[in-house]
């Protein structure tokens, strides 16, 4: 038999449903509510990224809401700080990951440990003895509570002028220390040993189970998955990702997939994804543009045929749908892409221009209006609340 008569074919619309399913946005309320409700959403998306922009919500918080109608930015800060059932890290980005798969991000820690890290720079071992001497002494501390640096020459776009908070973040990264606690986008810094009562940290997972980690997280939060969106920045992991894909495709645990549009861009999904049949939904969702739907652009442009750009950083007059724009999802359609803007003194959500997407708005426009600014109250409400 042929490689293309293994293939399984895949609608688009049919891709588009196992994906929302996968990301639990085919259902108002998949998690309950409350931090166990975060550890859940956390755990089954795998992760949750962070991110400092603050013209609407900020987008793990905006992330978390999209999938849990009545949650509170507390939830998230108990999640992190009393149950300790996340914390952050690095995967594409700074993200709140599970606490429970901390010891597969051990072998990434150690090397940042022994080798240090690109956009940090140098980082004086004085600097570093200095910080955890003081956390070590006093507790857990933020990077406010150090008033005697003297600010040197940055050496990374992203790296900062005071020694000490260079030095936090190394050890950070190094998995020395953690974010206990962020108020805002403040981080406060803790021994990791002390913040989770450890004696000493978990063993770190082997290479293959990291590999095992990267395709099976992809899966459940994808549905259908390719090289580049289990290994979305990351480039290092795609050898051994895929030889783990190939295995299992041979043990039939694996099927290969053929999606509409996708020309030889290879999926794959497991087979109990392909064979459940999943209804169309009608639910309304404004995403944040760092939602797991929409941040891998090119992903989102082939299952929705929607184009995502991302124009915070585009000259304002080149831009199309605004500074920050925010995806509309109606069913299973991206209807439209609202720039919106929170203006906290005056306590209203400011529509600043509204792009309707395709023909969205083409005979059901004034119905389709109605429904996405009552989803926009919502929005608005949960903005506004303390």
């Amino acid at each position: 038999m042929s490689r293309a008569q293994k293939l399984h074919p895949l609608t688009k619309a049919a891709a588009r449903r196992i994906w929302l399913r996968a990301q639990r946005l085919d259902n108002r309320t998949p998690f309950g509510d409350g931090p166990q409700a975060v550890a859940a959403a956390v755990e089954h998306l795998g992760y949750v990224q962070i991110d400092t922009i603050n013209v609407v919500e900020r987008c793990h918080h905006h992330i978390l809401w999209s999938r849990i109608p009545e949650y509170r930015r507390a939830d998230l800060r108990h999640a992190q700080s009393v149950d300790k059932s996340v914390f952050e890290y690095w995967t594409h980005a700074l993200s709140y990951v599970p606490s429970k798969h901390l010891r597969f991000f051990i072998p990434a820690m150690k090397r940042h440990k022994r080798e240090g890290h690109k956009w940090l720079g140098t980082v004086r071992p004085a600097d570093l003895r200095k910080v955890l001497k003081l956390i070590r002494r006093d507790g857990a501390l933020t990077i406010r509570d150090i008033d005697d640096d003297v600010l040197v020459d940055k050496q990374h776009l992203w790296s900062s002028r005071k020694p000490s908070k260079r030095a936090l973040q190394l050890a950070f990264y190094g998995g020395v220390l953690t974010i206990s606690e962020r108020n805002g986008m403040l981080k406060t810094y803790e021994l990791m040993t002390r913040h989770f009562g450890w004696d000493k940290p978990p063993k770190g997972a082997a290479p293959r189970e990291v590999t095992d980690y990267l395709l099976d997280r992809a899966l459940q939060a994808q549905g259908v998955a390719s090289l580049e969106s289990i290994c979305h920045l990351d480039a290092p992991s795609k050898p051994a990702v895929r030889r783990l894909i190939e295995a299992r495709v041979r043990r039939a645990e694996l099927v290969p997939v053929a999606i509409e549009g996708a020309g030889k861009q290879e999926h794959w999904a497991e087979p109990d994804m392909l064979e459940t049949n999943s209804a169309a939904t009608d639910l309304v969702h404004i995403l944040s543009p760092f939602d797991p739907l929409i941040i891998q652009r090119k992903r989102t442009h082939l299952f929705f045929d929607y184009e995502h750009r991302f124009e915070a950083y585009v000259p304002k007059e080149k831009r199309r749908f605004g500074y920050f724009a925010l995806p509309v999802l109606v069913g299973e359609h991206i209807v439209a892409a609202l720039d919106l803007k929170t203006d906290r003194k005056k306590r209203q959500l400011l529509v600043q221009n509204w792009h309707w997407i395709g023909g969205a708005a083409r005979g059901a426009g004034n119905r389709l209006k109605r429904r996405i600014e009552e989803e926009l109250h919502r929005f608005e409400q949960f903005q506004l609340a303390e």
